[in-house]
Protein backbone atom coordinates (compact mmCIF):
# COMPACT_ATOMS: atom_id res chain seq x y z
CA UNK A 1 0.00 0.00 0.00
CA UNK A 2 1.31 3.47 -0.85
CA UNK A 3 2.19 5.74 2.01
CA UNK A 4 0.09 8.90 2.38
CA UNK A 5 1.47 12.09 0.86
CA UNK A 6 3.24 14.40 3.26
CA UNK A 7 1.30 17.64 3.79
CA UNK A 8 4.62 19.51 3.83
CA UNK A 9 7.49 19.24 1.34
CA UNK A 10 9.79 16.26 1.88
CA UNK A 11 13.54 17.04 1.94
CA UNK A 12 13.85 16.09 -1.75
CA UNK A 13 10.84 18.22 -2.66
CA UNK A 14 12.24 21.09 -0.65
CA UNK A 15 15.50 20.87 -2.61
CA UNK A 16 13.51 21.43 -5.81
CA UNK A 17 11.58 24.30 -4.24
CA UNK A 18 14.86 25.89 -3.13
CA UNK A 19 16.03 25.96 -6.76
CA UNK A 20 12.72 27.50 -7.85
CA UNK A 21 12.77 30.08 -5.05
CA UNK A 22 16.30 31.09 -6.03
CA UNK A 23 15.68 31.18 -9.81
CA UNK A 24 12.03 32.20 -9.94
CA UNK A 25 11.26 29.52 -12.51
CA UNK A 26 13.07 26.65 -14.20
CA UNK A 27 12.64 23.62 -16.42
CA UNK A 28 12.99 20.05 -15.19
CA UNK A 29 16.39 19.86 -16.94
CA UNK A 30 17.63 23.04 -15.22
CA UNK A 31 16.54 21.78 -11.81
CA UNK A 32 18.04 18.34 -12.42
CA UNK A 33 21.34 19.93 -13.48
CA UNK A 34 21.37 22.15 -10.40
CA UNK A 35 20.58 19.30 -8.01
CA UNK A 36 23.20 17.08 -9.70
CA UNK A 37 25.89 19.47 -8.50
CA UNK A 38 25.31 18.13 -4.98
CA UNK A 39 24.57 14.47 -5.78
CA UNK A 40 23.61 12.51 -8.89
CA UNK A 41 19.90 12.59 -9.65
CA UNK A 42 18.04 11.35 -12.71
CA UNK A 43 15.96 13.64 -14.89
CA UNK A 44 13.03 11.22 -14.56
CA UNK A 45 13.25 11.35 -10.77
CA UNK A 46 13.02 15.15 -10.84
CA UNK A 47 10.12 14.95 -13.30
CA UNK A 48 8.26 12.55 -10.99
CA UNK A 49 8.89 14.83 -8.02
CA UNK A 50 7.54 17.80 -9.98
CA UNK A 51 4.35 15.81 -10.64
CA UNK A 52 4.00 15.12 -6.90
CA UNK A 53 4.71 18.78 -6.06
CA UNK A 54 2.06 19.81 -8.58
CA UNK A 55 -0.54 17.48 -7.04
CA UNK A 56 0.25 18.94 -3.62
CA UNK A 57 -0.21 22.46 -4.99
CA UNK A 58 3.40 23.48 -4.30
CA UNK A 59 4.32 24.24 -7.93
CA UNK A 60 2.61 25.47 -11.06
CA UNK A 61 3.84 25.33 -14.65
CA UNK A 62 3.47 26.76 -18.10
CA UNK A 63 4.46 25.24 -21.41
CA UNK A 64 7.25 26.75 -23.48
CA UNK A 65 7.67 24.78 -26.68
CA UNK A 66 7.89 21.16 -25.61
CA UNK A 67 9.20 21.96 -22.13
CA UNK A 68 7.29 22.75 -18.98
CA UNK A 69 8.61 25.71 -17.00
CA UNK A 70 7.86 25.42 -13.29
CA UNK A 71 7.59 27.98 -10.55
CA UNK A 72 6.91 27.66 -6.84
CA UNK A 73 3.25 28.17 -5.95
CA UNK A 74 4.13 28.75 -2.29
CA UNK A 75 6.74 31.04 -0.78
CA UNK A 76 9.53 29.97 1.55
CA UNK A 77 7.61 31.62 4.38
CA UNK A 78 4.44 29.66 3.56
CA UNK A 79 6.43 26.42 3.45
CA UNK A 80 8.03 27.24 6.80
CA UNK A 81 4.64 28.02 8.33
CA UNK A 82 3.15 24.75 7.04
CA UNK A 83 6.12 22.73 8.29
CA UNK A 84 6.06 24.43 11.68
CA UNK A 85 2.32 23.84 12.01
CA UNK A 86 2.83 20.16 11.18
CA UNK A 87 5.69 19.92 13.70
CA UNK A 88 3.59 21.59 16.41
CA UNK A 89 0.68 19.22 15.82
CA UNK A 90 2.77 16.08 15.55
CA UNK A 91 5.19 16.56 18.45
CA UNK A 92 3.99 19.42 20.67
CA UNK A 93 0.21 18.97 20.96
CA UNK A 94 -0.28 22.11 18.87
CA UNK A 95 1.37 24.21 21.56
CA UNK A 96 3.94 26.86 20.62
CA UNK A 97 4.71 27.14 24.35
CA UNK A 98 5.80 23.49 24.51
CA UNK A 99 7.99 23.98 21.44
CA UNK A 100 9.60 27.13 22.86
CA UNK A 101 10.22 25.43 26.20
CA UNK A 102 11.74 22.44 24.45
CA UNK A 103 14.08 24.67 22.45
CA UNK A 104 15.12 26.63 25.53
CA UNK A 105 15.74 23.42 27.49
CA UNK A 106 17.66 21.63 24.73
CA UNK A 107 19.61 24.34 22.93
CA UNK A 108 22.47 26.50 24.12
CA UNK A 109 21.27 30.06 23.68
CA UNK A 110 23.67 32.88 24.42
CA UNK A 111 22.58 35.93 26.40
CA UNK A 112 22.25 38.15 23.32
CA UNK A 113 19.86 35.76 21.59
CA UNK A 114 17.88 35.23 24.77
CA UNK A 115 17.54 39.00 25.18
CA UNK A 116 16.43 39.30 21.55
CA UNK A 117 13.73 36.69 22.25
CA UNK A 118 12.61 38.58 25.34
CA UNK A 119 12.42 41.78 23.28
CA UNK A 120 10.26 40.05 20.67
CA UNK A 121 7.92 38.70 23.34
CA UNK A 122 7.65 42.16 24.89
CA UNK A 123 6.94 43.73 21.50
CA UNK A 124 4.26 41.11 20.80
CA UNK A 125 2.63 41.86 24.16
CA UNK A 126 2.64 45.58 23.36
CA UNK A 127 0.92 44.90 20.01
CA UNK A 128 -1.55 42.60 21.73
CA UNK A 129 -0.27 39.46 19.91
CA UNK A 130 0.66 37.60 23.09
Amino acid sequence: MARPASPTPTPSEQAILEVLWDRGEASVREVADELSRQRPIAYTTVLTMFNVLGKKGFVSHRQEGRAFIYRAAISREQARSQALGQLLQQFFEGSPDLLAQHLLDRQDIDRERLQALRDKVAAAKTRGDA
